[in-house]
């Protein structure tokens, strides 16, 4: 019984702490573009001024 007077504090803590780490990110915009990055992940151009990293239109 003793444990749970620290497992729950503990598995709330946790909780909220992994809830700002979405939120910042979510305010950092980390979600802006998610099509993006799905292109660059398979674009086979090498990055630089004159390679890919565009998204296909």
């Amino acid at each position: 019984m003793t444990s749970l007077a620290w497992l729950i504090p503990a598995a709330l803590f946790l909780g909220l702490l992994g809830l700002a780490a979405f939120l910042w990110a979510l305010k950092n915009g980390q979600f802006e573009d998610l099509e993006g990055a799905g292109w660059r992940a398979i674009d086979d151009q090498p990055p630089g001024p004159q390679g890919g990293n565009k998204k296909p239109e």
